[in-house]
């Protein structure tokens, strides 16, 4: 359990460093409210960020709960990657194209590639009702001047539509369920008793949804536009074969920071 300092530092929303200097002061009602309803969620075995209701990414900070999956250190690489690989591909000034988010859950990824990447808009696609309300609390909350989209739906579905009619976008980024069942089971129950099933699970083999985006993304994108998926640690040969049973011959996985095959990085081919 996170100790007193840390816990206070989050209820206030400020540093540790921060809480500790001010440790002596007094505290209002709320605070204080905030703080015990807080100890008290921890105390029942919940994570910390749905304890204290918020969570840093990357440069946000974003309302979280119960609703949406709690956004990793693993997923912020993934949107670091994206950023990168748009910026070696930039060949004008000023935002240009669409960017997705599939599974946007808290909107963690949406709104990163909203404020910090070069695009026009971002559309940022839930199925849940109850994740996607709070990804639009985490829209108003962050306000970035590139609009984000929430739309209803599974997966690329909601883009499909509109993409009859001529919309293409720049990149589609997914961090989507990708466990097994029997792997859900295995998990620490910090995760397993709180977070969302349905965004950890994804058929019997753990790759219905990655199938699913493998073999849609490529009508949706640009020319050499990018599909841009997290991915189970354990399967990185799976997902390069599923690909290539796609089409998509230029495919590479890419490595996380504790060096191990996370992402899986696609160009549609001219």
């Amino acid at each position: 359990m996170p100790n007193e300092t840390a816990l206070w530092a989050a209820t206030l929303g400020t540093t540790v460093g921060d809480a500790w200097l001010r440790r002596h002061e007094a505290k209002s009602p709320e605070a204080v409210a905030r703080f015990q309803a807080a100890a008290e969620r921890l105390a029942k075995g919940g994570p910390f960020a749905y304890a204290v209701g918020r969570v840093p990414f990357r440069t946000l900070d974003l309302a979280i709960d119960a609703r949406a999956l709690i956004p990793r250190p693993e997923t912020e690489g993934l949107v670091e990657l994206v950023l990168r690989e748009i910026e070696k591909r930039e060949t004008g000034d000023g935002k240009r194209g669409l960017a997705a988010d599939i599974g946007t859950g808290s909107g963690c990824i949406a709104l990163s590639l909203a404020v910090e990447g070069p695009f026009a808009r971002v559309i940022a696609v839930e199925q849940s009702p109850a994740a996607a309300a709070l990804a639009r609390e985490n829209v108003l909350r962050v306000a970035p001047a590139t609009p984000v989209e929430i739309r209803m739906g599974n997966l690329l579905a909601p883009l499909v539509d509109k993409g009859d009619r001529g919309e293409r976008y720049r990149v589609i980024v997914s961090n989507p369920p990708y466990l097994t069942a029997v792997e859900y089971e295995a998990l620490d129950p910090s995760v397993r008793d709180f977070e969302p099933a349905d965004a950890l699970v994804s058929g019997p083999d753990g790759l219905a949804a990655t199938r699913a985006l493998f073999a849609g993304a490529a009508d949706l994108l640009e020319p050499h536009g990018l599909l841009a998926i997290e991915i189970d640690e354990r399967r990185p040969d799976a997902i390069r074969a599923l690909a290539h049973h796609y089409g998509w011959n230029d495919v590479a996985i890419h490595a996380d920071l504790f060096g191990c095959p996370r992402y899986a990085l696609a160009l549609k081919e001219d």
